[in-house]
């Protein structure tokens, strides 16, 4: 049974660390991919290689622009006949008007939504799998981006992207039924980021924005090599190919709060910004992820925040 605490953050933090944490993010969506030329049109579009799913598999794919900046990222569930796309949480009207921008006369492509509400759930912490098999999902996917139905429930093991467990798609009235089934503490957003911070990962609006590359914001694993070609891929390519991503994603620890969007200085000169900042419940100190400038973020480099001292750390800071 899903436990609510109220305004419990201890709780929520060592449900995280140690046991089951079920966040529900606000306004995430499923759109559908459909026809014949599903597929390719993805394929030309974004930086993962999509011919390369099969039924059952699923990859994180990023879209980006001419300059190879990012424009959204998001996860591919390959079905016989369809895609789903998992959009940033906030940004499905926003892909699904892109996608729809791109499709040219001669393509068999459609955008649509799903027929019922789905609502997605992120089933995170080491004891996820003990608290899915007790809401019934006995058999879980084995392999990373696997995924499977049960029923009219969708779920997916993503341990790389986003919190490591399980991505969770039910119709909308079955939440409340599998809310009561899961034995998870419901956590709150700001739990939520203080782990993503304190695991070094990246989030959408946050160091996944149109600021960054996916190479400077810590998705190169999610920029397949050899596909040919698709937007931005030319950049993306010299980049890797030629030592050239200049900025990297790093972890901050420092003695008091920094503020997202703060500039990075080290020896009075600007280097980067704070992308995102918490207080690690598990360090017990202000942890942030920034993005820097190359030559300034080395491990153990001094930095300055608006005046508080910073210290630039490994990208998994627990």
């Amino acid at each position: 049974m899903t436990q609510t605490t109220t305004e419990n953050p201890a709780a929520y933090a060592e449900a995280l660390r140690q046991g089951a944490a079920v966040w529900t993010p606000p306004d995430a969506r499923v759109l559908r991919l459909l026809d014949a030329d599903r597929v390719d049109f993805l394929q030309r579009m974004t930086t993962n290689d999509i011919k390369a799913l099969r039924p059952g598999a699923s990859c994180v794919t990023v879209l980006t622009s001419p300059t190879a900046r990012i424009v959204h990222v998001f996860t591919v569930l390959a079905d016989v006949e369809e895609l789903w796309l998992l959009p940033a949480p906030g940004e499905s009207a926003a892909l699904e008007r892109h996608l729809r921008g791109q499709i040219f006369f001669m393509d068999k492509v459609r955008v649509a939504r799903p027929q019922a509400e789905l609502i997605r759930l992120r089933i995170a912490g080491p004891r996820a799998e003990t608290a899915l098999a007790g809401a019934g999902f006995t058999a879980l996917p084995s392999i990373e981006g696997g995924w499977q139905r049960a029923d009219d429930l969708v779920v997916l093991k993503q341990t790389v992207y986003d919190l490591p467990g399980y991505e969770l798609i039910a119709p909308a009235d079955r939440v409340t039924a599998l809310l009561a089934q899961l034995d998870a503490v419901a956590v709150d957003a700001a739990s939520y980021t203080a782990r993503r911070i304190e695991l070094g990962r990246p989030a959408p609006g946050a160091e996944l924005t149109g600021e960054y590359s996916p190479l400077e914001a810590g998705l190169a694993w999610a920029c397949a090599e050899n596909k040919g070609c698709y937007t931005g891929q030319e950049i993306i390519a010299r980049q890797i190919t030629y030592d050239k991503v200049t900025r990297a994603l790093v972890g901050l620890r420092s003695n008091a709060m920094l503020a997202p969007g703060a500039a990075v200085l080290v020896e009075e000169r600007e280097v980067g910004k704070v992308t995102s900042a918490a207080f690690s419940p598990t360090l017990q100190t202000p942890v942030a992820l920034a993005i820097l400038k190359r030559g300034h973020y080395a491990p153990g480099t001094a930095a300055t925040v608006e005046g508080v001292a910073a210290t630039v750390a490994p990208l998994t800071l627990v």
